[in-house]
């Protein structure tokens, strides 16, 4: 079974689930990078939270790891791009302290319109002069969204609650969104920062994101804005927020991250970390509260731990170092099976080697995200013959090492089916392929095979076999598999569309056919090729 390390302290659940599946998990909560780097190749997955760094030493030692999981959103302590090229699936909670994160930016932007902190340290000090803290009211003010994914969406409808007007910007979200969500699109970021009597971050840091609201950007913003950022540390750049506030073209700032953050389990004595903004009575601090709720620990501890037993399962999950899987990933599931079959069908059958691999998708595929798809496919391919692992992550650059083309296409002309997936291998000699569908109740059929039709259901154990198509060869077969007691579960045959007098005929059997049992079944008079399928 495979061994799990975490790292990092997380909510009990999420691991006494690994657990209960059968997995091995270690748990050096707070173990050094050295150290880790030394034991790291005795285990298939790691889970962390942000304190962890998941890069040099570590993964060039990571001989076995297939997963890195970040329980909570942001990966920037996992070399993700380090992680593609090795093969390992990098998969984090993102949704797990949506509610949290969002919950905490509106409590941020009335406690910076309020004055709420600054009132209590004076009240607790008993200075109840209480005209030194008044504020303003968020009814009828804007509040500029930067980031409308699943937390800036949340933040935006619950703003809407307490009388905002909303606008956001995201280049990357649709009109339709924009329309569902009730508020109006920034095209550009400036026009956001004009308008805004509040500004809130929730972006993932990238290199394109650091110090987005710089000393150009506060200067476009409105006299006596807000800013807030829960998202990542150093998409403010702070030394021009400090500026602005000094000067009082910005009101004030709540901010629960920072570019550079402290060590957040010391005492207040052992603390040497500064941040000039600490001096400003305007800005408000939180310790990197956004995902601090019990629930949302709880969430992502659980989420976490399903999505690395997933990857060790070799199932797809929506990993964060793989392309965007949109839509229904539950209604792609069948399809994304069938996929991975098709490909791993050529190499058990053939051995020529392929130049091109195009992939077809036709009927109602048309409309639906196939990249997963494609995939599974190269995945299916792959793994029949390469040495080392072959995952939905790294598929496409090891097919690419080969120096395989790929091309999809997608087709609405249908007639027999009202889904098809066709896989064509391209080689010097000539171009083969294969096809199948998915029926109602996902059920998946082969309906073409190197031009033969038929309808078979891949199952575990199965015979390809090719033969001149004359009497007596099935009997042959039969014959044989039961003398060396292995039962036929089911058969299916078809002949050559273009008369040449040969057929092929799918075999599935409850059992592995031994090597000298193949050869016994090639010696029959009229075979021409016996191969062992295995789905």
């Amino acid at each position: 079974m495979a061994k799990i390390i975490v790292t990092d302290k997380m909510a009990s659940n999420g691991i006494e689930y690994l657990k209960s599946k059968g997995f091995e998990v270690d748990t050096p909560f707070g173990i050094s990078p050295e150290e880790l780097a030394k034991i790291i190749d005795q285990y298939d997955a790691i889970i962390v939270r942000s304190a962890t760094k998941v890069k040099g030493d570590v993964l060039a030692n990571a001989k076995n790891l297939k997963v890195a999981g970040r329980a909570g959103n942001g990966v920037d302590n996992i070399d993700v791009q380090e992680c593609t090229r090795r093969g390992i699936t990098v998969v984090n909670t993102p949704d797990g302290n949506t509610m949290a994160a969002a919950e905490l930016t509106i409590a941020l932007i009335f406690a910076v319109f309020r004055n709420v902190p600054q009132a209590y340290h004076a009240a607790k000090n008993r200075d109840f002069r209480r005209n030194r803290f008044i504020g303003e009211e968020l009814d009828g003010k804007t509040a500029g969204i930067i980031g409308l994914g699943k937390i800036g969406s949340v933040v935006a409808r619950k703003l809407q609650g307490v009388g905002m007007k909303v606008i956001g910007y995201d280049p990357y979200i649709t009109d339709e969104r924009i329309q569902s969500l009730g508020i109006r699109r920034a095209e550009i970021l400036d026009d956001l920062l004009k308008v805004s009597d509040v500004i809130t971050i929730h972006i993932p840091k990238t290199p394109e994101s650091k110090n987005l609201i710089g000393a150009r950007e506060l200067a476009l913003c409105k006299k006596g804005v807000r800013i807030v950022n829960v998202a990542r540390g150093g998409m403010i750049d702070e030394k021009a927020l400090y500026d602005a506030i000094v000067s009082g073209h910005v009101a004030g700032a709540a901010l629960d991250v920072l570019e550079v953050e402290p060590n957040f389990t010391k005492a207040p004595g052992e603390q040497d970390f500064w941040n000039p903004l600490l001096d400003l009575d305007q800005v408000i601090f939180t310790p990197h509260l956004g995902a601090s709720t019990k629930e949302a620990s709880l969430n992502c501890s659980l989420g976490v731990a399903k999505n690395v037993e997933a990857v060790l399962n070799g199932e797809l999950v929506a990993a964060v170092n793989m392309p965007p899987i949109t839509g229904d990933l539950d209604e792609l599931r069948p399809y994304i099976s069938l996929g991975e079959k098709l490909g791993a069908i050529y190499y058990q059958a053939e051995q020529e080697r392929v130049e091109k691999i195009e992939i077809t998708y036709s009927g109602d595929l048309v409309d639906k995200p196939t990249k997963p798809i494609t995939l599974a496919v190269i995945k299916g391919f792959l793994s029949v013959v390469s040495q080392d692992e072959v995952n939905y992550v790294n598929a496409q650059l090891k097919l690419a090492e080969m120096g395989v083309e790929l091309v999809e296409s997608k087709s609405s002309q249908l007639e027999k089916y009202t889904n098809l997936i066709t896989v064509k291998f391209y080689r010097k000699s000539n171009a083969i392929s294969v096809s199948g569908t998915v029926f109602a109740v996902d059920t998946i059929r082969i309906v073409d095979f190197f031009g033969y039709t038929l309808d078979f259901e891949p199952t575990r154990h199965v015979l390809a076999l090719q033969n001149v198509d004359i009497p007596g060869i099935i009997g042959k077969v039969g014959t044989l598999l039961g003398q060396n007691n292995i039962n036929i579960a089911a058969m299916q045959w078809s002949r050559s569309p273009r008369s040449n007098n040969k057929a092929v005929s799918f075999v599935s059997v409850d059992s592995d056919v031994p090597p000298e049992l193949l050869d016994q079944l090639r010696a029959i008079d009229g075979i021409l090729k016996v191969s062992k399928l295995s789905f």
